[in-house]
């Protein structure tokens, strides 16, 4: 009697222990939301919709992407940072989110600790423009041709604030340069005015910029990658002329605070898997990137230090939120 009492004791902790499995099952069980802090249009809604389609078939569930854009992204991270971390919700945002983060006091949630950083998706190096008016036909002549007139080659931006602001500024730390900052609103009148040549520089992701450069209305002189792109073989690394220096986009998937290793572990598996594949990388390629492939932690310390380095380039160079 004693030993079937134990056994009926155990048998009863142990339907104790698996009911929350057996209450959970297989996730996910309905649909998954993706939000995405921009408007439609952009790569991160492109990146969204591509990656939504993947997980949606690998998972037998529907993804669907809301755009909620508004305050620098900040009001659809705000979405996220409230919801439930049981993977029902996640985020796909770009490195946008750091420089803003960078410069926003009054956000309402923190930019590290309010998230909890799932993968990277995808990542991309800017290319430095130049108007044809610019004497300067390589990256050795830009510099020189700035350096012997300090102040007078202006730089164009989509904003105060934006990652081409923050990319001449690192530039201009980096090489001891001094430009005139003129931001615009939007990449559309920066992209239109160093073609007309109301500007004289322009720091632009690849995608927005090299149907122009190669159609000859501006000039590329360089990539904004640690090294040699294979997004734009044919420019050469501004690292290579300024040591140290290197700006990539990047695109990555953050979800609520909060959320379980294994949930963490297993969205980041099923997301590297599906940037693995031809037709995914053939998207990212068309966007001027290539698939981005990290552990969860490594895409945490990405957005960590790089809030902890803008905040440092924003201190420098005074750059202030608008």
């Amino acid at each position: 009697m004693k030993i079937t009492r134990l056994v009926l004791a155990g048998f009863a902790a142990a339907l104790v222990v698996a009911a929350p499995v057996l209450a959970q099952g297989k996730f996910p069980s309905k649909s998954v939301t993706m939000i995405v802090p921009y408007p439609p249009g952009g790569s991160n809604d492109t990146f969204a919709r591509a990656l939504g389609k993947k997980l949606s078939d690998a998972w037998g569930q529907p993804v669907i992407i809301e755009n909620k854009p508004g305050a620098g992204g900040s009001i659809g991270a705000a979405i996220v940072n409230k919801a439930a971390p049981d993977g029902y919700t996640i985020m796909l945002l770009s490195s946008s989110f750091t420089t803003g983060a960078a410069i926003q006091p009054n956000w309402p949630f923190d930019p590290v600790k309010g998230f909890t950083p799932i993968a990277m998706v995808a990542r991309g190096p800017m290319v430095l423009t130049v108007s044809n008016q610019v004497a300067a036909k390589t990256f050795a002549e830009f510099l020189a041709l700035a350096k012997a007139q300090p102040g007078k080659l202006n730089f164009g931006s989509s904003g105060q604030g934006s990652t081409n602001h923050f990319a001449a500024e690192l530039l201009m730390g980096a090489a001891g340069l001094k430009m005139t900052h003129v931001p615009y609103k939007g990449m559309g009148p920066a992209t239109a005015d160093v073609i007309a040549g109301h500007i004289d520089v322009l720091i632009a992701s690849a995608p927005s910029i090299m149907q122009h450069v190669k159609a000859g209305k501006v000039r590329g002189l360089g990539v904004t990658s640690k090294g040699p792109s294979s997004v734009v073989p044919d420019l050469p690394a501004i690292s290579a002329s300024v040591p140290g220096y290197s700006f990539e986009l990047w695109w990555g998937v953050l979800a609520p605070p909060g959320m379980a290793k294994e949930m963490v572990a297993s969205l980041n598996a099923e997301i590297n898997k599906a940037l693995s594949g031809a037709d995914f990388k053939e998207i990212l390629s068309r966007e001027g990137t290539e698939p981005y492939i990290v552990t969860p932690a490594e895409a945490a310390e990405t957005v960590r230090s790089e809030i902890e380095e803008w905040k440092k380039v924003a201190a420098r160079a005074g750059i202030k939120a608008e």
